[in-house]
């Protein structure tokens, strides 16, 4: 009995928070984002939109955890403040991985779904915060360098989408390599796992678990481009290189850490 109610209660406490998620969204895109319009510097209003979206997503997760719909575990965040842009890559489990991961960076943009820019909830907030779309990897390429050279960290997740299962993963794109080699930028891997899983490819927000889910958040040394590839290699060879190279290295890190289950 009191186990229904105790799933009763978070089966509630998730519909409310999304629920809270999305009217926010939508409020930012119908009434604040006409406002940043009119914001004549462009490089202020990007600051101010960023940090505002920071803290959001900061007293979101902090809400999930208090009403004891989530636990959060971070072990390695100071990897992800390390003060200067850095190209987080990151596995994909759940819908809440980039929620997440901006709530922990403080400056940042990411790589979203070109679906978003339609999304009534999210598009203008993708617009306002000027997120990279991946819905051309060669203006994906140049608009994330451009955030890189702003001094914005970049966040993406190289499997396009959520992640099939538990015990495998998408086959990485190398949008995040390209971005990595042509400005010379440090890469750091970030493992995610969510357990008992939630908000996956299969399983909706109503799927509620018979425990609260805990997102275990581990970030990994940073790791320079140049580690794979030699001077004269040219770019193609080398963001193939620098792919499989991360690849790789998260695989077996999640294995290594029982994220990943054979």
């Amino acid at each position: 009995m009191l186990a229904r109610i105790d799933r009763g209660y978070r089966l509630v406490a998730t519909g409310a928070s999304f629920a809270a998620f999305g009217l926010s969204g939508l409020v930012f895109s119908v009434l604040l984002f006409p406002v940043f319009l009119l914001w004549r510097h462009r490089r202020s209003r990007r600051r101010m939109v960023t940090v505002i979206v920071h803290a959001f997503f900061r007293a979101l997760t902090g809400m999930l955890q208090i009403i004891g719909v989530m636990k959060l575990t971070v072990e390695g965040i100071e990897g992800l403040r390390a003060g200067k842009p850095i190209v987080v890559v990151a596995n994909h489990p759940t819908y809440l991985d980039v929620m997440v991961l901006l709530s922990l960076i403080p400056s940042a943009c990411c790589v979203v779904k070109s679906a978003h820019w339609g999304n009534p909830c999210f598009w203008g907030i993708v617009r306002a915060a000027e997120y990279v779309s991946n819905a051309d990897p060669v203006e994906l390429v140049e608009a994330g360098s451009r955030q890189i050279e702003a001094g914005y960290s970049m966040i993406v997740f190289p499997e396009g989408t959520r992640s099939p299962s538990r015990d495998r993963l998408h086959r990485f794109s190398r949008g995040f390599a390209h971005i990595a080699l042509k400005n010379g930028t440090p890469i750091v891997p970030v493992l995610i796992d969510c357990d008992p899983p939630v908000f996956t490819k299969r399983l909706r927000w109503y799927h509620v678990p018979t425990q609260p889910f805990h997102m275990r958040i581990v970030v990994l040394d940073a790791l320079v481009p140049d580690r794979w590839v030699q001077a004269d290699t040219p770019p193609a060879l080398a963001a193939r290189a620098v792919t499989h190279g991360i690849e790789t290295h998260i695989k077996q890190r999640l294995f290594a850490y029982g994220f990943l289950k054979t």
